[in-house]
């Protein structure tokens, strides 16, 4: 990721933070934005899975009508392929830009609060029974849909939600760059923000990202494969990502 790419991907981010600000503390909004972000992520990526699989029948995993005989067969195949390589599945309509564009509706959002959390505990579900189910449960659980911070009405909360998750569509994860790690830096720039504006409490498991790549390139000189990493301190798992 280039120096510009990396300043448009801060502004974004800092977009998105800037609608829970005030609402809520650093921790607290930590979490949604690291939330949704993930959500984002599992999205493309089982997008891009299912349409490596869909390429030869020259379909589109976001175009398939669920309600067809053939789109409940697509799913089928591709809900079973993803859930044993990736270790969990979305059906179109509960993939990020979906709701997003419906959140994006003028001259005001749809009302998708109800059909967000049904989509996160589907992710989850998903899982059941899957080698992956552990490592799923209760990965939404911190992002409170009907919290009052959001907002004092369901409409009210629904409409920050949908700010959110607009800002967030724009961002281009770049999965089919193998060079670039965008959710990484997302992730990197969200925890290093809300660490340096929130004190110990926020910071206190954060390695900032200099000294990270500093750490990084000590522990690797010399070497040319490495087979596996130990961090007895690992908090946000920041210094691991270098």
């Amino acid at each position: 990721m280039t120096q510009d790419q990396k300043k448009a991907l801060e502004r974004q981010l800092w977009n998105i933070a800037d609608q829970l600000r005030g609402k809520m503390n650093a921790d607290e909004f930590r979490d949604y934005c690291l939330g949704f972000i993930f959500y984002k992520y599992l999205s493309e990526r089982l997008s891009r899975y299912a349409n490596d699989i869909l390429s030869e029948d020259d379909v589109n995993f976001s175009d398939i009508d669920e309600e067809t005989e053939e789109g409940a067969e697509y799913l089928e195949a591709i809900q079973e392929e993803a859930v044993a390589e990736l270790g969990y599945f979305l059906r179109p309509a509960e993939l990020f830009h979906s709701l997003a564009a419906r959140a994006a509706k003028k001259p005001k959002p749809e009302f998708i609060l109800d059909d967000l959390t049904e989509v996160l505990n589907n992710i989850e579900n998903s899982t059941m029974g899957a080698a992956s189910e552990d490592d799923f449960d209760k990965l939404f659980e911190d992002l409170d849909l009907t919290s009052t911070k959001l907002g004092r009405t369901a409409n009210d909360k629904n409409a920050l939600i949908a700010k959110i998750l607009v800002h967030l569509d724009e961002i281009d994860f770049r999965l089919d760059d193998a060079e670039s790690d965008v959710l990484g830096d997302a992730y990197e720039y969200l925890i290093g923000q809300f660490a340096s504006g929130a004190g110990k409490k926020a910071g206190e498991f954060y390695t900032p990202q200099g000294v990270s790549t500093i750490l990084a390139r000590i522990v690797t000189t010399g070497k040319t494969r490495i087979k596996s990493v130990y961090d007895p301190t690992c908090g946000s798992g920041s210094l691991l990502l270098r």
